[in-house]
């Protein structure tokens, strides 16, 4: 019998499944240059739910930003880099207004861009609120149906990269469980049969408050405790000419998954998902739908 090494305290919250063919997560997107980190960010998430909920720019997000956000990597996906042009062939009246609106000159009135995604990427990711009371139960409730039926169209990162499939998974007063537990959108790795294999875990806090088993536990992977960097993708609002953001730490850390819940793409994952859903997620025994 497997015990875990750790008990944290359960924590409430919503289980997001964000996959599609293509995801962009911008950290330091300027001008011509739009590039994306390798996860989703918690400037790109909470964007996403203030979206759902039908937030303007310029309204407050405190409430939003007091959430938690855990990241499952199960598909990192693969960089791609899409090359734009812009204005060229016109003629000079029609090109790119400059920053002194001015129009360009004919020999530079083309401009390149460079704009990078995640193509067949997928992630789970758990937002989450560590105190269990009725206010946090309420607001959960209230971003569960916006995102059911949100308010403008919800996207991963960027508006030509909406998600693909089930986004919200489902609530649960015990979230973090569940993020590492739900079936995982990958196939085992070749020549890995029956092995458990090291699936990475990102966050803003300390992975040490993940509900892990000793076997769960790899030797050679850190804990999970310190932080491994800083990432500028607090938002602090969202308005259209005083965007602003601060840093906050990101947190690794890698568990052994056991190979069975590895579901492979497609109609498969989705089929282990469903049967993860009704038999283990929406159950009576300390978790909401």
């Amino acid at each position: 019998m497997t015990t875990r090494t750790t008990v944290p305290a359960p924590e409430a919250g919503l289980l997001l499944r964000l996959t599609g063919p293509l995801q962009s997560w911008g950290l330091h997107s300027h001008f011509n240059e739009r590039d994306t980190a390798a996860f989703p960010t918690r400037s790109g998430i909470i964007g996403m739910l203030a979206s759902a909920l039908g937030r303007h720019r310029g309204q407050p997000i405190d409430d939003l930003t007091r959430l938690n956000l855990t990241v499952r990597a199960d598909r990192p996906g693969v960089m791609l880099r899409d090359l734009h042009t812009v204005g060229g062939g016109l003629p000079a009246k029609a090109t790119v207004t400059t920053a002194e609106g001015k129009k360009r000159p004919g020999d530079t009135g083309t401009l390149l861009t460079h704009r990078y995604y995640l193509a067949d990427a997928a992630f789970t990711a758990a937002l989450t609120l560590p105190q269990h009371n009725a206010e946090n139960a309420a607001f959960l409730d209230l971003c569960a149906g916006a995102l059911r039926a949100p308010r403008w169209p919800l996207h991963l990162g960027r508006r030509s990269c909406p998600p693909e499939g089930p986004l919200l998974l489902g609530q649960s007063n015990d979230a973090l469980h569940h993020l590492i537990h739900l079936p995982l959108a990958a196939h085992p790795a070749r020549g890995q049969a029956d092995e458990d294999r090291p699936v990475e875990f990102l966050a803003d806090r300390p992975l040490t408050n993940l509900p892990v088993h000793e076997r769960m536990v790899s030797t050679i992977s850190e804990d999970g405790s310190h932080p491994s960097s800083e990432l500028n993708d607090q938002p602090l609002t969202y308005h259209p000419t005083k965007r602003t953001y601060r840093a906050r730490p990101l947190y690794r850390r890698s568990l052994l998954l056991p190979h069975s819940q590895f579901a492979g793409f497609g109609t498969d994952q989705l089929t282990a998902l469903s049967h993860y859903l009704e038999h283990e997620l929406n159950t009576p025994e300390g978790n909401r739908q």
